[in-house]
């Protein structure tokens, strides 16, 4: 099989030869590989400088550079960084042309994806109180807000389809390590039908949706897979979330994505990381539909030779 068809296969709770792996981001390319993964040149503030045909060569070589070290990775899943000016509804021009790039040096052989979410997420510290006292006193201000939201990344994830993304990550955070920001009620008023149209409209596109949020998600884990995407991330065990009950539970409606400790790649002994990575393998495995990653992200000042750890064991273990 190659990348891509072994991300379908998983996707769809099938049994590829064997468990994929991706990220939802990857940050230790500099660390890694000798440098980032977006050329300063490409960076705002710098990218409007270039000619088109300096930004054209640089968007080729950044390409050609993202698929070196996701390559040499072997995720089957590429993450596709935003460059250029996105609006709310669309994809910028020069993030256009990186996906045809990328698409073109991969021999279209390796799955994309890319940031497609239109749910309400945590507020910030600044804004709790506000959207509190908003949703009791203008529900159906936020429910019209909501509806915006969510039309406008049905929109945006409609032009990422026609340029070659096949998966979108549905990346809202609603969870701290308690629980969600919004009680189950809530979140079936104000997030629930959005999310469900968000999803309903990428598989109608022909795109793969995985549905990330950190924190304990067990008090909305069954609303979400009411929504039906192909696949959640990232299955937090630093809340409690434990990869092999949501097998036991939903493995049947909804693939997984994730579970390796994140905290014990940064500050864990070498058999506290060893052990999160065989317990996701051990579980999530049978039977197919499970991707192996981080419960987040492998994020800038993670010690490197954790993450290979990890990359190791899975390649030890990744075999059907």
């Amino acid at each position: 099989m190659n990348h891509r068809e072994r991300a379908i296969a998983a996707l769809t709770r099938q049994i590829p030869d064997h468990v994929p792996t991706f990220e939802l981001e990857y940050q230790l390319a500099d660390e890694m590989f000798g440098k980032p993964l977006v050329p300063p040149e490409l960076h705002p503030g710098r990218i409007e400088k270039l000619s088109q045909a300096e930004k054209e060569k640089k968007i080729y070589e950044m390409a050609e550079y993202m698929a070196y070290v996701y390559g040499e990775l072997d995720y089957s899943i590429i993450p596709v960084n935003a460059i250029g000016n996105c609006t709310a509804t669309d994809i910028s021009p020069e993030t256009r042309l990186l996906i045809k790039d990328l698409l073109d040096v991969t021999n279209h052989q390796v799955m994309l994806t890319f940031h497609g979410d239109g749910t309400f997420y945590i507020p910030d510290g600044n804004e709790m109180y506000e959207f509190a006292y908003r949703i009791a006193d203008e529900p159906d201000e936020v429910k019209a807000q909501a509806q915006q939201m969510a039309n406008n990344a049905i929109e945006r994830n409609k032009r990422l389809a026609e340029a070659g993304v096949e998966s979108l990550i549905l990346c809202s955070d609603y969870c701290y390590n308690s629980g969600p920001f919004l009680s189950p009620a809530m979140f079936a008023e104000f997030i629930q039908p959005y999310l469900y149209q968000i999803i309903k409209e990428a598989r109608r596109n022909g795109q793969y949706a995985i549905k990330h949020t950190d924190g304990n998600i067990m008090p909305i884990i069954q609303m979400m897979v009411d929504c039906e995407p192909h696949a959640l991330h990232s299955l937090d065990p630093m809340a409690g979330v434990d990869i092999k009950k949501v097998k036991e539970l939903y493995g049947d409606r909804v693939a997984l994505c994730g579970n390796v400790h994140c905290a014990a790649l940064q500050t864990g002994t070498d058999e506290e990381v060893r052990a999160s990575a065989e317990y996701c393998l051990t579980w999530a495995k049978p039977g197919g539909g499970y991707i192996f990653c981080t419960s987040n992200v492998p994020f800038k000042g993670m010690p490197p030779e954790r993450y290979r750890m990890i990359l190791d064991i899975w390649k030890q273990m990744r075999d059907y």
